[in-house]
């Protein structure tokens, strides 16, 4: 997946029936998760944008 420039992982979780995944490319772990695709974007999205913050917040 691809949001503002940030990539991120797509893997599923037979055990809790549950998609997850990471950023890639970035020096910190933000992972995110949904129980359908439309949720798993969401969490992603919502990820980066916490994460944008927090990189702003920290200049």
């Amino acid at each position: 997946m691809e949001y503002k420039g940030y990539f991120g992982t797509v893997e599923y979780s037979e055990t809790d029936n549950v998609l997850f995944g990471s950023v890639i490319g970035i020096d910190s772990l933000v992972s995110y998760e949904g129980g359908n695709a439309d949720k798993l974007r969401e969490d992603f999205e919502g990820a980066v944008d916490d994460y944008i913050d927090f990189l702003a917040e920290m200049q």
